[in-house]
């Protein structure tokens, strides 16, 4: 009975953990490269899935992705250049963190342009729009003329 309950235990608290989808044959040998492989993949969006990363996919793209990966770092390029040579296959929608440049600064600073031009253009029209006149008091002849049509 223990055990079940220990078992059913354990499966819980290791349920939600992601299984990485790497396959024993892509593994490299050298721990080190191995090791870089799994950070860059980790980095590399799977574009079947697209809020996974290669390493977390099971794609058959996702695949040729870390065998790309991994035959690159074998044959000594940097873990800049590995990047930069799958960015410019894919694009940069292929990195789950994008790097910083004019594109991403306007696709980040646009909503808060629109905000601010809204706010501009609101306060443009309630100032620009005509004032309401306050309404003249009554004369004591339009008094007296309102009092008698009233006690009628």
């Amino acid at each position: 009975m223990w055990r079940g309950m220990l078992l059913a235990l354990m499966l819980s608290i290791f349920a939600p953990l992601s299984a990485m989808a790497v396959n024993p044959d892509e593994v490299l040998a050298d721990p080190v490269l191995e090791q870089r492989a799994r950070n860059l993949s980790a980095q590399l969006r799977c574009m079947v899935c697209q809020n996974q990363s290669i390493d977390d996919s099971n794609a058959e793209l996702a695949r040729d992705l870390r065998v790309l990966v991994r035959e690159r770092l074998s044959n000594g390029d940097s873990d800049e250049q590995v990047i930069d040579y799958v960015v410019s296959r894919y694009g940069e929608f292929v990195l789950l963190n994008p790097r910083m440049s004019a594109k991403t600064i306007i696709l980040w600073a646009t909503p808060v342009l629109l905000l601010l031009g809204g706010a501009v253009a609101m306060s443009v029209y309630v100032r620009s729009r005509p004032r309401q006149r306050a309404v003249a008091a009554l004369t004591p002849e339009e008094q007296a003329r309102l009092d008698e049509l009233l006690e009628k």
